[in-house]
């Protein structure tokens, strides 16, 4: 139920007070007014009645009956009162109104009893009159000679006359008392709005600060009182904007280190409730961070791992870390650690989880083993047969020419592939070096050439197995190059495309201008490429063949080498091959700028 607004329970009350005392005060007045003029009436009737027995004493001394008759109708006619004289026996001997002699005894009349017992020889009464059948004012006054009673004189006045003048005396007051509540009503309510317009006030300046507008300031009121607490609400708006302001920094700052950080954050609370995440967190695990807070953790992400590392956290109340799967987006390596998230008492509420993708990182540490393996493996095939023919020599093979020669020629060629794999090592490290060190040295060169002078380095080699390489490319073709580590990719991949060839076969350069990119293709018609080994056929020491990469006298770095220098000229290096019918290399390069006129 809606309680009513303040106004309405003060102004009725000030209203109720302002009638009530207009009311009692006029009916006091009304009835001092009335009694004062009746005691007023009294008096002049008395007066009246003094005065006509001053003229009325001789006559009635004398006893003449028909002149006190007579003059007292005069004098009642004059004066517009009702005058009668009554004897010290209680006859009538004159009336203004009536015949005296049909007038019943009066003696026993209250105010000529009065008059006859009263020191001063006056008496008064009101009452209703038999004889003139009205209610009158009575006064009476003992006439006295000496110490004799000589009669009475009694004057009456209809109080109809007395009431028609004292109502329309109350009306006034009536009048005036309706004035004054009306004036009084309006003062009230003028008052009720000057007490209520200040909490007015206070209340919208309190539903502007529920509202978060602490800017505001409320006005301080027309008394002490309110205004203390307007300025204890100004304070309070004052207080809470700025311990507001502050979390909200503190929460700004909060997200934005959360938002920053390249690890994924998730919290969650004891029922394992998500209460947040950062964005990091959300890419890991294919979801919106927005969409969930709130939500069962199994239900934001389905991994037993996690959710079994949230769990033992909750049980055993110690921080936990392992590496765990997730299969969004492709397998990702995650390493968790989980510990327990407490609030600012220091109270356990959940679990805060902190997700790094190792992925790149574990997949780093592969290759640096298998690189090591491969290159320990790739050395100790030609040192080993280094060592064995050198003991074979020592052991007296010396002595014999023939067997010295033969061995002889192949510890040089087992030192010329020592060599070559040493060289490929340098060439790749220096390639890897200056691209991720240094801004890459490249100038304005003729594609054709660079082509051109790899294809001769492969020339004599193609010759001996009867293979016939072509150039096709645009002399006018220019790009931002570096000619010598270019020349050293293409010698490569021509090299490789020559080893895999059968006689009498074709190796084909090509470089062409497409809209996006600078294209140099290497296309040969040899054995080709499985499928599952192309994805990994630019790692370094990868071999399709093992035992055929290393008869060709291939060191496995050859590959390697060509997408570093294509990586070096911020292009990338592809392959297209069919197995039994050939493969396509392909340098992406960047497409060269126009030429300024």
């Amino acid at each position: 139920m809606r309680s009513p607004r303040l106004i309405w329970l003060v102004f009725p009350s000030f209203l109720l007070v302002t009638i009530a005392s207009v009311a009692v005060v006029s009916f006091y007045a009304a009835r001092t007014m009335k009694g004062f003029f009746y005691t007023r009436t009294e008096a002049e009737l008395i007066d009246r009645a003094k005065l006509a027995a001053v003229k009325l004493k001789d006559l009635l001394s004398a006893g003449d009956a028909a002149q006190l008759d007579a003059l007292c109708k005069l004098l009642g006619r004059e004066s517009h009162m009702r005058l009668t004289i009554v004897g010290p026996d209680g006859g009538v001997l004159g009336d203004s109104e009536e015949s005296p002699t049909a007038m019943e005894n009066h003696l026993g009349r209250p105010e000529i009893t009065a008059a006859a017992n009263n020191p001063v020889n006056v008496g008064a009464s009101r009452r209703y009159s038999d004889t003139v059948k009205a209610e009158l004012f009575y006064a009476a006054v003992a006439i006295r000679e000496g110490e004799r009673l000589l009669g009475f004189v009694r004057v009456a006045l209809p109080t109809d006359t007395i009431d028609t003048e004292t109502r329309g005396m109350l009306q006034r007051i009536g009048l005036f008392a309706a004035l004054v509540g009306v004036a009084a009503a309006a003062v009230s309510l003028w008052l009720s709005h000057r007490l209520i317009h200040p909490l007015e006030e206070l209340r919208r300046g309190a539903e502007r600060f529920s509202r978060g507008d602490l800017a505001h300031r409320v006005r301080g009121g027309n008394t002490a009182e309110i205004a203390a607490v307007a300025d204890s609400l100004n304070q309070m708006a004052a207080a809470l904007d700025q311990r507001i302001g502050e979390l909200v920094q503190q929460r700004n700052e909060g997200q934005a280190v959360l938002s920053s950080m390249v690890e994924g954050v998730i919290a969650v609370d004891s029922h394992q409730r998500v209460i947040s995440m950062n964005h990091a967190c959300a890419r890991l695990l294919g979801t919106d961070a927005a969409r969930a807070a709130g939500r069962q953790l199994q239900e934001v992400v389905r991994n037993p791992d996690l959710q079994q590392l949230v769990s033992g956290v909750l049980v055993g109340q110690k921080a936990i870390a392992q590496e765990i799967m997730l299969h969004h987006q492709g397998e990702r390596q995650i390493e968790a650690h989980a510990s327990v998230l407490r609030d600012a008492a220091d109270r356990e509420i959940g679990v805060l989880l902190v997700l790094h993708d190792v992925t790149r990182l574990r997949k780093l540490e592969n290759m640096r083993r298998d690189f090591v393996a491969n290159v320990s493996h790739e050395l100790r095939t030609p040192i080993t047969s280094i060592k064995g023919f050198v003991e074979t020599l020592l052991d007296g093979a010396v002595e014999d020419p023939n067997d010295a020669k033969r061995f002889l020629h192949i510890v040089a060629a087992q030192t010329d592939r020592l060599e070559a794999i040493i060289e490929d090592l340098l060439l790749l490290s220096r390639v890897e070096e200056e691209h991720e060190h240094a801004e890459p040295t490249l100038e304005t060169g003729q594609i054709q050439a660079v082509i051109q002078a790899a294809i001769s380095v492969c020339q004599l080699k193609a010759e001996e197995k009867q293979v016939r390489l072509e150039a096709q490319c645009d002399p006018s073709l220019h790009a931002l190059i570096n000619p010598t580590l270019l020349e050293q990719a293409l010698v490569n991949l021509i090299d490789n495309a020559v080893k895999h060839s059968g006689e009498q076969q074709t190796v084909r350069v090509e470089a062409e201008l497409m809209p996006d990119e600078l294209q140099i293709r290497v296309c040969d018609n040899g054995c080709g490429i499985p499928r599952e080994h192309l994805s990994r056929i630019f790692e370094r020491f990868y071999r399709v063949d093992k035992a055929r990469s290393r008869s060709l006298g291939g060191t496995g770095l050859g590959l390697a080498i060509v997408k570093h220098i294509a990586q070096y000229h911020r292009g990338r290096a592809t392959v297209e091959s069919t197995l039994g019918k050939g493969s396509t290399f392909c340098l992406h390069l960047p497409r060269p700028e126009p030429a300024s006129d």
